[in-house]
């Protein structure tokens, strides 16, 4: 198998390894394959795939899309390097308003894959990071919700001290106040 998938501590979470592939010529890995990705419990398609670009110390996020419109998304680094930002924000689960962060960057090739039910946000570490979201779903700004980044109940340990964030992430509720409507089920 082209890949390593590890559950993180929120187990739904999974940090995903392609298999590098070098030679003289430089190298080649494969980012997604679909009967590999369905055998590790992620089996919704990829319908939708966003690019962004950030200078150092932005932070997105914290984002997420209420049902009936929700993305699980695939993260992954493609030029510099990021903090990035998963919180469980199911009703009933066992890890509500836990979070998880990873490095990922173009050089440890690390994706974050980040289900239905989660809030996800990063920070950009390097000068300038370019980021690619694999998405379960397409883009619905109706359904378009967040949760404000340094929410003191969630104690997410930011590795930056002065974030350059926009209007809207800066004005989200906190999370006991997030419009949100996902509810946790045992699969």
């Amino acid at each position: 198998m082209p890949f390593s998938f590890k559950k993180l501590e929120l187990p739904d979470v999974i940090l995903i390894e392609p298999k590098i592939f070098r030679d003289s010529r430089g190298f080649f890995a494969e980012i997604y394959k679909y009967p590999d990705f369905s055998q590790c419990g992620i089996t919704k398609h990829i319908v939708q795939v966003n690019y962004s670009k950030s200078e150092k110390n932005v932070l997105r996020g914290l984002h997420y899309q209420k049902n009936p419109m929700s993305q699980g998304k695939m993260v992954r680094v493609i030029a510099g390097e990021i903090f990035d930002v998963a919180i469980d924000i199911r009703h009933g689960s066992p890890y509500h308003g836990k979070w998880v962060g990873e490095t990922l960057s173009s050089e440890n090739r690390k994706m974050l894959y980040i289900p239905e039910g989660f809030a996800h946000g990063f920070c950009v570490l390097s000068d300038k990071a370019e980021i690619t979201y694999q998405c379960t779903d397409i883009y619905s700004p109706e359904h378009e919700r967040g949760i404000l980044w340094n929410d003191p109940d969630l104690n997410i340990k930011w590795p930056i001290e002065k974030p350059l964030l926009s209007e809207k992430d800066a004005g989200f509720p906190l999370l006991k106040e997030a419009d949100n409507n996902f509810i946790y089920s045992k699969k």
